[in-house]
């Protein structure tokens, strides 16, 4: 691969080279190379672009990598990516998209993520979304879905922090009794860019829970949207968090929803948008920094 590939490579899957274990790699809106192993498998859909990740039950300490990368300005790239994970097994599956966009037209990605985790499986999944060049418009949309079974667990992690222009986020959940889903999110706006997160969980088994937390910062002129659904319909607990930094002319706007279905389902959510305060720019500054170097220190911390 020449130089833009490997470093969108680098960028959204922390690659150098190809992956040890199974990997997809899309580029351009074609398969770029793949690689299975004894337990699991990659299978290309034949009734939609996308795959099929087969995880067998019991897989342990094994690692799944299926980045998308594109560097053909005016291309949208649509796919349908299904991942079936066995019971007992805990893996690592590592996401993402960049963009590299240098012509005329926009450029975009929509990817379609539906996970079927069996009984006491657990997974993490990473996703990072990434666009550079100085092309028309950058699009990114990811939908992630996701259905646990009993006792099943997902650490979600997705970042956003550079080059993207649009993006419309979604993930819906259903959780079944003991199941746990935790979604950590990460997204830094710049100049006129825009970006609208909604997540919307189930809790349907006793003993379910989910914790949803967002952190992002609006700079500049661009906007951000943050929608949040928890809904109790068993004994469970739900926890949501927005917390967001706007500077310059940045605008954030965070609606957070919590809906009780069952006596003993306890939900609670958190929401704060506000400026990096002064006494923290100031401590930083008396250490040497500029007030800018100082501000990106900030950012920095609360992004990491």
């Amino acid at each position: 691969m020449d130089e833009i590939r490997m470093n969108l490579l680098k960028e959204v899957a922390d690659l150098d080279a190809l992956p040890v274990g199974a990997y997809n790699i899309r580029e351009n809106g074609k398969a770029a190379g793949r690689n299975t192993t004894a337990n699991i498998d990659i299978v290309t859909k034949q009734d939609k672009p996308g795959i099929d990740i087969i995880i067998a039950p019991g897989t342990k300490k094994e690692s799944v990598h299926i980045p998308v990368i594109i560097s053909q300005t005016g291309l949208t790239d649509l796919v349908y990516n299904d991942f079936y994970i066995g019971e007992d097994a805990d893996v690592v599956i590592i996401a993402g998209c960049g963009i590299h966009n240098c012509g005329g037209e926009l450029s975009q990605h929509d990817g379609i993520h539906t996970f079927w985790l069996g009984k006491n499986s657990h997974i993490r999944y990473v996703e990072k979304h990434y666009g550079e060049g100085d092309g028309s418009k950058n699009v990114m949309n990811p939908t992630t879905i996701v259905h646990l079974d009993e006792g099943a667990s997902m650490e979600m992690e997705t970042t956003q922090i550079a080059g993207i222009d649009d993006t419309d986020r979604r993930t819906e959940g259903d959780l079944k009794a003991g199941a746990k889903l935790e979604v950590r999110e990460k997204i830094l706006t710049n100049g006129v860019q825009n970006a609208k997160t909604y997540f919307n969980v189930d809790l349907n088994g006793e003993g379910c829970s989910a914790n949803v937390v967002s952190r992002s910062v609006a700079r500049e002129n661009s906007t951000q949207f943050f929608d949040s659904r928890l809904n109790g319909n068993a004994p469970c607990a739900g926890h949501s968090e927005c917390d967001s930094i706007i500077m310059e002319n940045g605008r954030v706007t965070a609606c957070p929803s919590l809906t009780a279905n069952n006596i003993d389902a306890s939900l609670i959510h958190e929401a704060a948008i506000g400026k990096i305060a002064g006494e923290q720019l100031m401590k930083l500054m008396t250490l040497g920094l500029t007030e800018k170097e100082a501000e990106e220190q900030i950012v920095n911390g609360f992004l990491k």
